[in-house]
């Protein structure tokens, strides 16, 4: 029978954040394939694990696929870890976990730390709904172009960026949203100079700004959702002061967010402030 490919999530920082399970399938497998087997290997020593490593990294992992599937048809037990967090997420591994499924391997994940999940939970954004853009483009036209599209989405987005380009990020941004607009600086998450930190872009690009300390280690920024802008037709603004005749303002922004596809709370605003008008 062929043997399993675990997907094995790390500490992003803090080594107690690791999970039995993560540690006991790490000690029992074959081999654990890794991005960077210098910094993985240290990991595993802390842990006391002493399985096999073997590189899986972006310029290898087309042709080193071939060779672990092979492995695993054979009956071995494999794992994939990334250097820090969850693998997959901004880091290699796509191309081994969907030629393992074409293979008719075993794929399964063992779920633990992240740091696109850890900041999301600390950043105070809304987190119903939400984007993970990864890392930006690192210049020209596509960063500008990416920067601008995020500026518009009506969900909260979630962006890495490399420390010597936080800045700059945030004095692009700062030019393209709105005055209030916030965004949420997650720096050196579980770690011991874990910094978090919310509030307006420009206030945060200030501070950015005048402490350096906030432009190293790892970062994650949580950007708020754009304000929706309610711009109806003379026939929508007849409709809705026709409803407001007859209903209770709650029930006309239920009736005119599914009929102009705004979220209701953007169409309650605006009922209000058409009701103060008159």
């Amino acid at each position: 029978m062929s043997g399993t490919l675990y997907i094995v999530s790390t500490p992003i920082g803090n080594l107690d954040d690791i999970s039995r399970r993560a540690i006991a399938v790490l000690g029992e497998v074959d081999w654990v394939a890794a991005e960077d087997t210098r910094h993985s290997q240290r990991m595993l020593e802390q842990l006391g694990i002493r399985s096999r490593l073997i590189s899986c990294h972006d310029h290898n992992e087309s042709a080193r696929s071939e060779e672990l599937v092979a492995r695993l048809q054979s009956g071995e037990q494999g794992a994939l870890i990334s250097d820090a967090g969850t693998p997959l997420v901004s880091d290699p591994g796509y191309r081994l976990v969907r030629a393992c499924h074409q293979a008719d391997v075993r794929v399964a994940p063992i779920p633990g730390a992240s740091a696109l999940l850890a900041a999301l939970a600390a950043a105070g954004q809304p987190s119903d709904r939400f984007l993970f853009e990864g890392f930006v483009p690192a210049k020209g036209a596509p960063r500008q172009q990416a920067i601008e599209r995020l500026a518009k989405l009506s969900v909260t987005s979630i962006i890495y960026e490399a420390p010597h380009r936080v800045l700059s990020f945030l004095e692009a941004l700062k030019a393209s949203v709105e005055k209030d607009r916030e965004i949420s600086l997650c720096r050196e998450l579980t770690k011991q100079f874990e910094t978090i930190r919310m509030g307006a872009v420009a206030d945060i690009c200030d501070w950015v700004a005048s402490d350096r300390n906030q432009q190293r280690g790892e970062l994650v920024l949580v950007l708020s959702p754009a304000a929706q802008t309610a711009d109806w037709s003379e026939q929508d603004q007849a409709l809705a002061k026709s409803l407001l005749a007859e209903l209770p303002v709650s029930r006309v922004a239920k009736i005119m967010a599914a009929h102009t596809g705004l979220k209701r709370q953007a169409v309650y605003t605006l009922l209000e402030g058409m009701g103060k008008e008159n």
